[in-house]
């Protein structure tokens, strides 16, 4: 269990405890807006409605996007979900991401997690999208005194997996399910510093799904991967 799904599990639940929130529909939807007047007030059962969705898509699509409009804001194009829809919902995730950066400072000032033990640390915190870096250093060496491929997986999990939990729902806990890495080439001891960019691709109801790369300073890249995580509500944890 990594740094961020240890702050997950200290810090989902907000003070005063409170219900779980009921997942979110995290789909992003292209709709055409003349069509949509123009059937404002048709579909009244759920058939129907299902049936003026496939007709906007279609539209949408065959219109090559002159008149389609997106109808989320820009968050949704980084995170691949709907951004928060009032502001208890945007307070909700300022305060999560205040708790964690306190958690890691609280680590580095203790001695505690990855942070301490392999200079892994946080730049960038965001919702759906995260930086963080890596000093090359005699702690982080392989049998051939390079930089261990466990080190590289273990900061693309650490941002990866932060970046989830920036997207989470309210009241949800989550822990890495699977974990690809791909590395391109290998990294000196004696290298300047890895930066790990990673960006959440899909935040549903039971999983989410976040892709990372890793580079150095000269921008080439290092390694890249994926992983997916399994989100449970705090009421079944």
């Amino acid at each position: 269990m990594g740094d961020t799904e240890v702050a997950a599990a200290r810090l989902a639940r907000p003070p005063g405890g409170g219900k779980v929130a009921g997942p979110v529909d995290r789909r992003v939807r292209f709709v055409d807006h003349n069509q949509m007047a123009s059937q404002n007030g048709a579909a009244s059962s759920a058939g129907a409605e299902m049936a003026a969705e496939a007709e906007m898509a279609a539209a949408t699509e065959t219109a090559g996007g002159a008149d389609a409009h997106l109808t989320v804001a820009a968050v949704a194009a980084v995170t691949g979900s709907a951004p928060a829809t009032d502001a208890g919902d945007a307070s909700e995730i300022d305060r999560r991401i205040a708790d964690l950066r306190a958690l890691l400072e609280q680590g580095l000032s203790e001695g505690v997690g990855v942070g301490h033990s392999l200079g892994i640390h946080l730049g960038t915190l965001e919702v759906g999208r995260t930086v963080w870096t890596l000093q090359p250093s005699p702690a982080t060496a392989n049998a051939m005194f390079t930089v261990h491929g466990g080190v590289l997986a273990t900061l693309m999990d650490t941002a990866m997996g932060s970046a989830v939990y920036t997207a989470l729902p309210p009241e949800t806990y989550y822990t890495t399910l699977e974990l690809k890495v791909n590395f391109v080439r290998s990294v000196s001891l004696t290298a300047d510093l890895l930066t790990c960019e990673a960006r959440t691709i899909h935040v549903g109801r039971r999983t989410a799904t976040a892709e990372g790369t890793v580079t150095g300073t000269d921008g080439k890249l290092i390694a890249h991967g994926t992983c997916t995580c399994l989100l449970t509500p705090a009421s079944s944890a």
